[in-house]
């Protein structure tokens, strides 16, 4: 399954290249694949590539979908191993 993260632009490298920070962590990705593209705005990532912009609000809501998987996982977890039913 391929998926794309939403992230925030923190620093711009070159015109090819920014450092975004996703779920608190900063990581390099190219921008090849969109144009104009400014620090503090919001870039959709798959496989280090920036793919979209997306706006501020939908980035939120995108991460807080990803938080709620993973609180969604790990009951998921906590039920295999019989330590909640």
């Amino acid at each position: 399954m391929c998926l794309a993260v939403p992230g925030k632009v923190v620093r711009l490298k070159d015109l090819d290249m920014a450092d975004v920070e996703i779920g608190g962590v900063e990581t390099e990705v190219g921008l090849q694949l969109v144009s104009d593209v400014k620090v503090g705005e919001y870039v959709l990532v798959h496989a280090g590539y920036a793919i979209n912009k997306i706006d501020e609000e939908g980035a939120k809501e995108m991460m807080k979908l990803f938080e709620e998987i993973g609180e969604l996982d790990e009951i998921a977890k906590l039920r295999e191993n019989d330590e909640i039913s």
